[in-house]
């Protein structure tokens, strides 16, 4: 496996350079940001971040993510014009040596929490989900906890955005996601990129929007929508382990072939929908990280992994979710795993 680090460019306080000192890190895992959705991203400043990642002694073969505009989503009229945006992106970044492109297809809310800072007994503080909080919650009038919409959307957008679909449920939603893929998946072959797809985090819907991605019942169908090797899995064992049906080191010998990107963390389950996001160690949760490692070798798994959404320890602020020094941790952590795993085979 190559082991990466999420990072948000020249305005992350985690710096390129800190990142680089993390034992075994392999690379870089990062988007063009200033460009609205849909939009296509110039090779200038796709070669501009390759630019200051290889700079900084890492590799860049993997961006998180290339947005999937709501209008294709939606299936609506504009859609073909946004599809044809996304092929050329995709395009680009392979011309640029991108070999994974992440991306997720949640309609209007991308992750959500419903606490940013859930203090823990040791002093550290992480992100939290309570499905109570949130079922009491109106979109339209409470201060979510969310990472991309309350910026994106003024209350009249979102208001007229969940409008619209409250006529896409979950059979029309899995169309417009086979006719997202049937014109994306061949250029991604074209391109050599391998596309990856996010689960839904969490894995169940939210204010009366479809969640399709959410367990191994859905994977497999998914994956038949366009069975090509260029359309596969981002395996996110913190968004998959939400849902406690969900047998992790099965799902992922089932699919193993086909997972090409995995984000390893671990999370405490406080409910039967709520969750709190814990160090990276099995013996901090409720997810065994050890059998998660040993299945994605026992598969065959080469592919890159990155330690996920990690605590704010140590009197660190910045980032909800992105911090160095727990991340940092959680990737040496499951360096020296996946190392005793190897050696064990």
């Amino acid at each position: 496996m190559k082991l990466t680090f999420r990072w948000y460019g020249e305005k992350d306080p985690v710096t390129l350079e800190k990142i680089r000192q993390i034992p075994t890190m392999n690379g870089i895992v990062s988007a063009i940001y200033d460009v609205p959705v849909g939009e296509v991203w110039s090779r200038e400043s796709i070669a501009a971040l390759k630019s200051m990642v290889e700079q900084a002694g890492l590799a860049f073969e993997v961006v998180e993510s290339v947005p999937v505009h709501e209008d294709i989503k939606l299936g609506n009229a504009n859609a073909a014009k946004w599809i044809a945006n996304y092929c050329e992106n995709v395009r680009r970044l392979g011309e640029a040596g991108v070999k994974v492109i992440c991306y997720n297809f949640m309609p209007v809310f991308d992750w959500l929490r419903s606490e940013l800072t859930r203090e823990h007994a040791d002093g550290s503080n992480s992100l939290a989900y309570d499905d109570e909080t949130v079922l009491s919650m109106n979109p339209l009038t409470s201060a979510l906890s969310l990472p991309g919409w309350d910026e994106s959307y003024t209350k009249e957008q979102l208001k007229e955005l969940l409008g619209q679909y409250k006529s896409v449920g979950e059979e029309q939603l899995w169309a417009n996601l086979q006719t997202f893929l049937k014109a994306v998946i061949p250029v991604a072959e074209e391109s050599g990129v391998k596309m990856a797809i996010h689960p839904d985090d969490p894995p169940w819907g939210l204010f009366g929007l479809p969640r399709i991605i959410t367990g191994e019942a859905n994977l497999d169908r998914f994956l038949k929508l366009v069975d090509s090797p260029a359309n596969g899995l981002t395996f996110c064992t913190g968004s998959l382990g939400a849902g406690k049906q969900n047998d992790l080191p099965a799902m992922i010998r089932r699919f193993g072939n086909r997972i090409y990107f995995a984000h390893l963390r671990n999370i405490q389950w406080t409910g039967e929908h709520s969750f709190e996001e814990v160090g990276h160690p099995t013996s901090c949760g409720s997810l065994n990280m050890y059998e998660i490692v040993k299945a994605l070798v026992e598969s065959g798994f080469t592919g890159y992994v990155r330690p996920d959404h990690g605590r704010m320890i140590w009197g660190e602020t910045g980032r909800f979710g992105y911090g160095l020094y727990d991340r940092a941790l959680g990737a040496t952590y499951l360096a020296g795993l996946f190392e005793a795993v190897e050696r064990n085979q």
